[in-house]
C-alpha cells in the first residue's frame, strides 16, 4: 500500500530582482491513498505528474510530508522501498547500462546475491519469458526502441517487485511496440502505477489521478477522469 500524507516538492528557481533564490511549487500538499491494482497519472507536459510518480519510490524526496509503502517511509527507508517499487522510465536508454541485455538483467540481479552462475541462468530464463532470448548477446544499441523497453522492463521487474511505476512507457514506441507494452504492463500481477497520455491506456485503469499545474485535481473514475483531461487540454488551462 502507497500512501501519501501532505506530500509536497518543492525547488529552487531562477533568482528574483534583488539576487534572491525563488522557490517553485512542483507539486502541492497531495494526500491519498494508492491500493488499486492499475492506476493511471495523467496531465499536461510540466504539470507535475513525473515528479508525482518519481515520488513513489524515493527518485524524488518530498520537501515536506511524508510518502510511505507498506509502512516504509522513502526518505529513512529508501533502500527497501525501491527493493518494493520498480521504476521505468520514458527512455529506455536511461536504464540501459551495460553492453548486452544479458549483462543488464544480470547486472539486476546482483541484488538477490545469488551465484555468478546463477545470475546468468536467471537472465537468460527472464530474457526468454520476455521475448528477448535471441538477443542475449546482441549489443544493446543495436535494438530495436520497442527491444529496449522490453529489456528496461525486463530488468526492473527481475527482482519482482510487488509495486511497477512507470513514466510514459509507450511514448516513444510505434504502434506495434505499443500494443506490445500495453499487453504485458496489462497482464502483470504487480500494481502498476502508468504516468501516460494514452487516454485508452487510462480508460482501462482502475482510477484515475488527474495533474494539473502541481495538483491533482480529479482522483478517481476513470472515465470522469479522462473527460477532465480532455476538458483541461481544449480549454487551454493545462499547461
Amino acid at each position: 500500500m502507497i500512501e501519501l500524507v501532505d506530500a509536497t516538492v518543492t525547488a529552487y528557481g531562477p533568482p528574483d530582482g534583488r539576487g534572491r533564490a525563488s522557490v517553485v511549487t512542483l507539486l502541492h500538499p497531495t494526500t491519498c491513498t494508492l491500493g488499486e491494482r492499475r492506476i493511471a497519472v495523467v496531465g499536461a507536459n510540466g504539470s507535475g505528474k513525473s515528479t508525482l510518480a518519481r515520488l513513489l519510490n524515493g527518485l524524488v524526496r518530498p520537501s515536506a510530508g511524508t510518502v510511505t509503502v507498506d509502512g516504509l517511509d522513502t526518505v529513512r527507508d529508501g533502500a527497501q522501498v525501491r527493493r518494493r517499487v520498480g521504476f521505468c522510465f520514458t527512455d529506455p536508454d536511461a536504464q540501459l547500462v551495460l553492453p548486452t541485455p544479458l549483462e543488464d538483467v544480470a547486472l539486476s540481479l546482483r541484488r538477490l546475491d545469488l551465484a555468478p552462475a546463477d545470475r546468468t541462468r536467471r537472465a537468460r530464463e527472464i530474457l526468454a519469458r520476455f521475448g528477448l532470448a535471441d538477443r542475449a548477446e546482441v549489443p544493446v544499441h543495436a535494438l530495436s526502441g520497442g527491444q529496449k523497453q522490453l529489456l528496461a522492463l525486463a530488468g526492473v521487474l527481475a527482482t519482482e517487485p510487488t509495486v511497477l511505476v512507470c513514466d510514459e512507457p509507450t511514448t516513444l514506441l510505434d504502434l506495434r511496440w505499443k500494443r506490445v507494452v500495453d499487453q504485458l504492463l496489462d497482464g502483470l500481477d504487480q500494481q502498476v502505477v502508468q504516468v501516460t497520455h494514452d487516454l485508452d491506456a487510462a480508460a482501462r485503469a482502475d482510477r484515475v489521478l488527474v495533474v494539473d499545474d502541481g495538483r491533482v485535481v480529479h482522483d478517481g473514475d476513470p472515465r470522469t477522469g479522462v473527460e477532465r483531461y480532455v476538458s483541461l487540454m481544449t480549454s487551454g488551462s493545462g499547461r
